[in-house]
């Protein structure tokens, strides 16, 4: 007695259906952690980072830090990181692993300066060193706020947006090539002439066509 053992063959939809669905899971994520983070690291960056005293005239001056006034990187790195994200769905293959290694690279660069600022006093130093017209004075009593650390949040956001179109970016659509221009002229489709109305005859014939179409 021969027995035969049947093999199952998985569809093809079925199998073309898990990268499909991370592509479009990964999309999702990046978009919303990219726009998520620029907006997080922007607003992070106009609030007050620091805070301190100076002495001026025998008495305590108060003196405060934006993030804007500490460092201007965070802030440059978010608009570059919010570009890149929508340069992304702009350019194709390596061009397209190129635009999110700038995107990972300005969550990261977000991240790095944030918390180099977030002990910076040299901000308040040179507020101090103004309003006591000393130029060797510095700040006391200084002390920071949570603010660093939330743009610290908003770069690790682009960071894994960077790090999700590194890894999925192939899957993601592009640009409808419609869109594109080659430079190629477009050919103009003959207008349709009437030859019983005498104006589009002569209008053929201003266009230097045959009203005839012969």
């Amino acid at each position: 007695m021969i027995v035969g053992y049947v093999t199952a063959v998985p569809h093809p939809r079925s199998e073309a259906a898990g990268p499909a669905r991370a592509g479009r899971l990964s999309l999702a994520v990046a978009l919303l952690a990219g726009a998520l983070g620029a907006a997080v690291a922007l607003l992070a960056t106009r609030q007050q980072w620091s805070e301190g005293t100076a002495t001026v005239a025998g008495g305590a001056f108060p003196l405060t830090a934006k993030g804007s006034d500490v460092t201007g990187v965070p802030a440059a790195l978010a608009i570059v990181g919010l570009a890149a994200l929508v340069a992304v769905f702009a350019v194709r293959k390596a061009g397209r692993l190129l635009v999110a290694g700038v995107l990972a690279l300005s969550g990261a660069g977000i991240v790095v300066a944030a918390l180099i600022g977030a002990g910076d006093s040299s901000a308040l130093d040179e507020q101090a060193a103004k309003a006591s017209g000393d130029t060797s004075a510095t700040v006391s009593a200084l002390s920071h706020t949570a603010w660093p650390y939330v743009a610290v949040v908003g770069g690790a956001l682009i960071l894994l947006a960077g790090l999700l179109a590194l890894r999925y970016g192939r899957l993601w659509p592009a640009m409808s090539g419609r869109y594109e221009r080659d430079g190629a002229p477009r050919r103009r489709k003959p207008a349709v002439v009437d030859p019983d109305r005498p104006e589009d005859i002569w209008k053929a014939l201003d266009r230097g066509e045959d009203p005839t179409g012969a």
